[in-house]
């Protein structure tokens, strides 16, 4: 028993499980300093829990993507953080015309609902044209090609966008309805923050019953088991992948705008840490898996917003938010040792990965 248990546990598993428990340590010491100290009180970590549940809200509708293109086409579409990106850097124009119209300040929900509505239809359009020119070619051909394509077609469409809007930084107009927060005793709730994590909720189940409850979700689920004998079943192989594709572009657009609330500017770069992020909470909950990837993209906001001042700070770390990128990827290290697959596990075989 004891010789078996020695040649199954490696050099290998000794040092990763050794980094989990030092990253166990760190976090357990630092928690119990800070919580000591005193420094912050119950508001301040309400507030922090709150914007970390909107930013976890922005990477789910943007995780979506990666994960619903990886569940049926077996590839990371690492192109799609500039699908995010289109959006709201196309939708700003229509935002501030409609500023110097005063149309915003006049009717601000319909104007709200227009420059969603042009942000999700540019990334949905941009999502689908990258899968028809890019990816439907390469679909037979080995799975680095597709990769390579993809970090290829990201960098085409950044600076694609670069050389049509400019590589200057604009900005959304601000919306008064979505000004100052709710007092509820004494904790404040912030309107921007309620409104960005009511819409994501709404948002991925209307996405989720698409999946789960309609004929094409069916057919979707059909094809990311076995396309070959989906295709033989009947079913539009290219359809189903096309409106996959536009699902993601589609909760993409929405995420930007929902992004474009909380960080008004815009850029053509604007895409890259955002999309990494997402593809991190994808990875997290389990890429494939839609409820984990909302799962972990919840988790890795509340993480990001709350981490560094709860971990660092009582470790006397100067400036412990500038590290909070740092604090989510080895969160989630520590937890991709414990659970290799993610939070909620693949839904597809691993045979198949």
């Amino acid at each position: 028993m004891r010789r078996t248990w020695r040649q199954r546990i490696t050099f290998t598993d000794v040092v990763i499980w050794g980094i989990g428990l030092a990253i166990a340590a760190v976090v357990v010491v630092g928690t119990i300093a800070t919580l000591r100290s005193g420094k912050y009180t119950p508001e301040a970590w309400f507030d922090l829990a709150l914007s970390g549940l909107a930013l976890g809200g922005v990477y789910a509708l943007i995780a979506l993507g990666y994960t619903l293109v990886y569940g049926i086409l077996r590839m990371i579409n690492f192109a799609h953080s500039e699908v995010f990106m289109s959006g709201p850097f196309t939708a700003v124009f229509v935002a501030q015309a409609l500023n110097r119209a005063g149309t915003i300040d006049s009717h601000p929900v319909l104007s709200l609902l227009l420059i969603t509505l042009v942000s999700a239809s540019v990334s949905c359009l941009i999502a689908v044209l990258l899968e028809r020119i890019a990816y439907r070619p390469l679909r037979t051909a080995p799975r680095l090609v597709p990769l390579i394509t993809a970090i290829g077609a990201s960098f085409f469409l950044q600076y694609a966008f670069r050389g049509l809007y400019g590589s200057g930084i604009r900005a959304y107009p601000t919306l008064d309805i979505l000004d100052g927060a709710w007092n509820i005793g004494t904790f404040r709730v912030f309107r921007t923050d309620v409104v960005i994590i009511v819409s994501a909720m709404v948002m991925m189940l209307v996405l989720y019953a698409i999946v789960q409850r309609t004929k094409i979700g069916k057919a979707m689920r059909a094809v990311s088991e076995d396309k070959e004998v989906a295709s033989l079943m009947g079913i539009d192989v290219d359809r189903v992948i096309v409106v996959t594709f536009a699902l993601g572009g589609f909760s993409a657009g929405v995420a930007g705008v929902l992004y474009a609330l909380a960080f008004p500017v815009v850029n053509f770069y604007m895409g890259f840490i955002p999309g990494l992020k997402a593809f991190t909470a994808a990875v997290l909950g389990g890429i494939g898996n839609v409820p984990g990837a909302f799962l972990g993209a919840m988790i890795l906001g509340v993480v990001e917003s709350i981490g560094p001042n709860l971990f660092l700070d009582g470790l006397g770390v100067p400036a412990p938010n500038q590290l909070k990128d740092l604090v989510a990827f080895v969160i989630l290290v520590f937890i991709l040792i414990i659970r290799p697959t993610g939070i909620l596990g693949e839904r597809l075989a691993q045979a198949k990965a």
